[in-house]
């Protein structure tokens, strides 16, 4: 039995022009009336699905998704001009004053914690919670985690990420990918998105689960997933350098629920640890079956348990 709400089709959508090249897309759904609450996607560059509408209660909450920049439904597909941590915050805070909201809960994800503490941390007066699941503060430890160490867990898996490269490349392979994404030959950059997308589907779930790995090798998810990603990664995210954990501060006031997959490998659960000793006041769950994916069931399960827990915060 799923612990999701049952799926629900938005009342609203739109595209909101941000600049003079990106475009983002917008929906609404749940109650109209209700408390607004923000899913903010993971990637960065991964897109929005429906299936994310349903970690909340539609006659509780107004539930609101966007894609972030070159990111799923927005356009230009795949962009990496004007495409940074900043101007994604402030797209966010666009995308409030058009909705003519207040202040909102955020739920996000792996990046989505990323963003969502970015935005957190700049705009503190307008958040009223935060569920965060899977945490990511894209520090280069994290990604050399992932990108070099990981392999020790999952070796067939990063052989086929590591192997696709010279091996005169593999001590660096996000620069390597980068490369290969900007590339301009179309091909060569849709056979490396599939390889680097697919690299991360496979490590998302406790348990090996083939049908998530596809979602991840989608052509059009791939390439805004892999280039979006490898840009961020090869610039530091576009984050101050001292990173996040030192303006926790800031935000220490906000009721936060912290979500932690104890096997995830994708984003190990040293930083939700780190990220605890700076927030105390945080409520912090580690979900002792789980990986990576929100989709893993006991982590799906815990995030609709603590959407719920939030009603009583408005």
């Amino acid at each position: 039995m799923s612990s999701l709400y049952p799926p629900i089709e938005p009342y609203a959508s739109g595209m909101l022009p941000v600049d003079g090249l990106h475009t983002l897309y917008w929906e609404q759904s749940g109650n109209p009336k209700g408390v607004p609450v923000l899913f903010i996607h993971g990637g960065p560059g991964g897109g929005t699905s429906p299936k994310h509408r349903q970690y909340f209660d539609p006659n509780h909450y107004r539930i609101i998704l966007f894609d972030q920049r070159g990111a799923g439904k927005s356009t230009p597909m795949g962009e990496l001009q004007d495409n940074t941590t900043p101007l994604l915050v402030s797209d966010m805070e666009k995308l409030r004053v058009l909705l003519g909201i207040e202040k909102w809960h955020l739920f996000g994800g792996s990046w989505g914690v990323t963003l969502a503490l970015s935005y957190a941390i700049e705009h503190p007066n307008r958040v009223l919670s935060m569920v965060l699941r899977g945490v990511f503060l894209c520090r280069p430890e994290e990604i050399k985690w992932f990108y070099q160490d990981a392999g020790m867990i999952f070796p067939e898996a990063f052989r086929k990420l590591s192997h696709y490269l010279p091996e005169e490349e593999r001590q660096d392979i996000t620069k390597a990918y980068h490369k290969r994404l900007t590339c301009g030959n179309k091909e060569l950059e849709l056979e490396a998105a599939k390889i680097w997308s697919g690299y991360e589907g496979t490590c998302s779930t406790l348990m090996p689960n083939p049908e998530l790995v596809k979602t991840f090798e989608v052509d059009h998810t791939a390439i805004c997933f892999a280039r979006i990603e490898t840009h961020y990664f090869v610039n530091d995210a576009f984050l101050p350098p001292e990173g996040l954990l030192g303006h926790i501060d800031k935000i220490r006031h906000i009721p936060t629920i912290i979500v932690q997959g104890r096997y995830d490998i994708v984003c190990p659960i040293k930083s939700a640890d780190d990220l605890v000793q700076v927030f105390p006041e945080a409520e912090y769950i580690i979900v002792p079956n789980a990986g990576h994916s929100a989709f893993d069931p006991p982590l799906q399960a815990e995030l609709v348990k603590a959407t719920n827990k939030i009603k009583s915060l408005t």
